[in-house]
């Protein structure tokens, strides 16, 4: 299906108070959105998609029956939800309570109150997932682009990945932490490196650091993806040799922008 405008969102927001909902739905319509469906509960949510697939599922931190987090980890373990967009509206703002949220690959986390023109962007960003552009290159061909992801959350995992699938990034290999991209490293070339920085055995910095030091591709572009707050240790990955970072939940066209610029250089 062609989408043109966020108009044509098919929207489900899962949100038990009663004025919030409204709130949401009056913001949603005042942008244009037109088909939008509630639900006050986790399984009311996973019920009502497993009838109608939405394009966006907005909903709460907490909810009746859990949160946010439960909500859209049952969406990425199955099979027939795991792609959908997931956005938080919340007044939480504790980063270890987000973390979750951010590696589980969500399109926003918006707080209560939201501005609507962050809505706005969070929904031009749904549109690129929902109906991907390709991304366009002067000197590559993006189906045959070389990627590697390495990040030990299997839900940020497939989410990075699909990300890039959607924009014609089709040779990817999944590695799951330092030593795994390694591994992998000694074995082909790669155009481009997306990692983690929080990683068991080799974290970001390490791997960067072997990356410039130690492999056969030291000149490599390495694009960090990370849901890290603390500016000490992104200066210090920063001078480990990172070309760029990108904070989780990333924009589809801030990675596309990224790409070509590092690509370009």
């Amino acid at each position: 299906m062609a989408l043109v405008s966020v108009g044509e969102l098919a929207i489900l927001i899962v949100e038990p108070s009663h004025f919030q909902e409204k709130f949401i739905h009056a913001e949603l319509e005042q942008l244009g959105c037109q088909q939008v469906d509630t639900a006050t509960t986790i399984s009311q949510a996973l019920d009502f998609m497993g009838r109608h697939t939405p394009d966006l599922v907005i909903s709460s931190m907490y909810l009746p029956d859990g949160d946010g987090i439960d909500l859209v980890s049952q969406m990425r373990t199955d099979a027939k939800l795991e792609g959908i967009p997931y956005m938080l509206i919340s007044s939480e703002d504790r980063v270890d309570v987000l973390d979750p949220i951010r590696q589980a690959g969500s399109v926003a986390i918006l707080p209560k109150p939201f501005k609507i023109n962050d809505l706005q962007l969070a929904l031009q960003a749904t549109l690129e997932f929902v109906d991907p552009t390709e991304l366009e290159l002067e000197n590559y061909e993006v189906s045959e682009l070389r990627v590697m992801v390495v990040d030990d959350s299997e839900f940020s995992l497939k989410h990075i990945s699909r990300a890039l699938e959607n924009i014609g990034v089709n040779n990817i290999v999944r590695a799951h932490n330092g030593q795994e991209a390694v591994d992998a490293l000694q074995q082909q070339t790669f155009d481009l490196i997306f990692t983690d920085f929080n990683m068991p055995q080799m974290d970001g910095e390490q791997l960067t650091q072997y990356i410039r030091n130690e492999s056969n591709q030291p000149s490599v572009p390495i694009l960090l993806v990370t849901s890290e707050q603390n500016e000490t240790r992104l200066t210090g990955v920063r001078q480990a040799g990172v070309n760029a970072i990108c904070n989780k939940p990333f924009d589809t066209q801030q990675i596309k922008a990224i790409i070509k610029s590092l690509l370009a250089d």
